[in-house]
């Protein structure tokens, strides 16, 4: 049951990840179980691990459904961010290989030419891949764990769908400036663009909301 439910855990993170089940959706268990051929005992499992991870959120009355989050929730989440993720970049940099390093270099030239044709969706996928590489090429599970969980925020908002011009392509350059201090071989130099690629990325996704409430 343990590999049922790791496989639908899986299977239900990346529909979540990919926007194919939006926030705030309800999940119905019935109709996962079906989809993905399993009892609904592994599926109830798996919604309990991605509860734990902050995607789902389980009420006893209500079922689940798709996180979503207030604005004082995504300050937190950025604080946590800010806090770990420059950190981490930090740590990954000097252990990149050159694979890795060319592999960073064309998730990000490959955003760029996306964002030429508005690909947003797309573009979530290789900046959580840009993202995940970096996290965990920093050797550290524990920090890597924590982040998981708090990067999910802004990829199952969507959040680049919402970018204005000049946020994006400020988020883009970042991209690429990460990539050349991470060949230039200096660590403070991406910890510090990474640090303003999540104020834009977070001054983007609060006015966002704030709009929305409005």
């Amino acid at each position: 049951m343990r590999q049922a439910a790791a496989q639908a855990a899986d299977a239900i993170r990346d529909a979540i990840l990919t926007g194919r089940i939006p926030a705030g959706a309800r999940i119905a268990e019935l109709d996962l179980a079906r989809q993905l051929s399993v009892s609904r005992t592994p599926i109830r499992e798996a919604l309990s691990r991605l509860a734990a991870e902050g995607l789902v959120e389980l009420s006893p009355n209500r079922g689940a459904r798709v996180a979503t989050w207030t604005s004082e929730e995504l300050g937190e989440i950025f604080e946590v961010r800010l806090r770990l993720e420059p950190y981490a970049v930090s740590q990954a940099v000097p252990l990149l290989s050159p694979a890795e390093l060319g592999e960073l270099s064309e998730l990000a030239q490959s955003m760029l030419a996306l964002a030429r044709d508005h690909a947003m969706a797309q573009i979530v996928e290789l900046n959580q891949r840009f993202h995940g590489l970096l996290i965990a090429r920093a050797g550290n599970p524990a920090l890597a764990s924590a982040l998981t969980a708090v990067t999910h925020a802004a990829v199952v908002r969507r959040n680049f769908q919402h970018y204005s011009p000049g946020a994006l392509a400020r988020s883009l350059a970042h991209h690429l400036e990460i990539v050349a201090a991470a060949r230039a071989g200096e660590p403070d130099w991406a910890e510090a663009v990474m640090r303003s690629h999540l104020y834009n990325a977070r001054a983007t996704m609060l006015s966002d909301l704030a709009e929305a409430d409005q």
